[in-house]
């Protein structure tokens, strides 16, 4: 059974709450088990927390869960870059698959809350790349 970490962005709390749902379903489904799950404010702070739970040798990998949404601004690209580019420096120094579950930038939260579901497609894809990688 592989072991694996949960971020949970939560600066959209209710759809955090579904995508971790659809998490811990894929989880069950694929043999898995979320052994921790770490939550923070939103998809900018994930990649510490990423780093705390690729450092556990017991967690084979981690999947990270949250949603940038549009606003006024390009605030939600710079966020986005951001995010995935420290959770990808994370999964290249840890050597651990780190599979980002983020939904947007550049879309509505009606789009985010259609596309809940990329919760269990991180989860899928950090225990494809367990197996891949064994």
């Amino acid at each position: 059974m592989h072991s694996l970490g949960l971020v949970v962005a939560q600066f959209y709390g209710d759809l955090a709450t579904e995508m971790e749902e659809y998490a811990h379903e894929a989880a069950a489904e694929r043999g898995a088990e979320i052994a921790d799950t770490v939550p923070v404010p939103g998809a900018y702070d994930a990649p510490l927390a990423a780093d705390r739970l690729a450092r556990r040798e017991s967690i084979a990998a981690v999947a990270v869960l949250g949603a940038i949404v549009s606003g006024d601004t390009d605030h939600d690209q710079v966020i986005a870059r951001s995010a995935a580019k420290g959770l990808t420096d994370v999964s290249l120094d840890r050597d651990k698959p780190v599979t980002f579950g983020v939904v947007g930038p550049g879309m509505s939260s009606a789009e985010a809350r259609e596309r809940a579901d990329k919760g269990a497609e991180a989860v899928e894809t950090a225990v494809d790349m367990v197996e891949a990688l064994a």
